[in-house]
């Protein structure tokens, strides 16, 4: 089990740099659209308007709402049977951050400034989600040292 928490913590730091990446091909392929002439209101919003990095949005998206969450709860689940000291409580920081980071995705949009929140805690995953895999892996001293007596 422990090697599974530390996969599932692993996947949830690199899930952080698709969702980074995707949002900045998304971003980046719109700036170029507009600035090739495209137009970006109301009724282009509601139609379907294609331009490079329109694909990053629908990865940032679908990556954000589903896959994330459930690798996070996936890795709550597994830390109770991982017998880790504190495995839990990463796990469950991290499931938290998880839910915050969606919510402030859905909520977003009708505030705009949460968009730097949005971006901070996607941070605040990306090292918790590292911490949680090295705690994953380090050694278990107090075992061995028992073993070997």
């Amino acid at each position: 089990m422990r090697t599974t928490y530390r996969v599932l913590a692993w996947i949830l730091a690199v899930e952080v740099v698709v969702q980074a990446a995707a949002i900045a091909y998304a971003l980046f392929g719109l700036s170029a659209w507009i600035q090739g002439g495209g137009v970006l209101d109301a009724a282009s919003m509601e139609s379907e308007v294609y331009f490079d990095g329109v694909l990053g949005f629908m990865v940032h998206g679908i990556n954000g709402q589903i896959v994330v969450p459930v690798v996070a709860l996936a890795l709550l689940v597994v830390s109770f049977f991982a017998r880790l000291p504190r495995g839990v409580a990463y796990a469950a920081t991290l499931f938290g951050l998880v839910v915050l980071q969606v919510l402030l995705g859905m909520f977003g949009r009708g505030l705009p400034v949460l968009g730097m929140l949005h971006g901070a805690v996607a941070l605040g995953i990306l090292v918790t989600a590292i911490m949680s895999a090295r705690l994953a892996a380090a050694p278990r001293t107090a075992g061995r040292t028992a073993a070997m007596a």
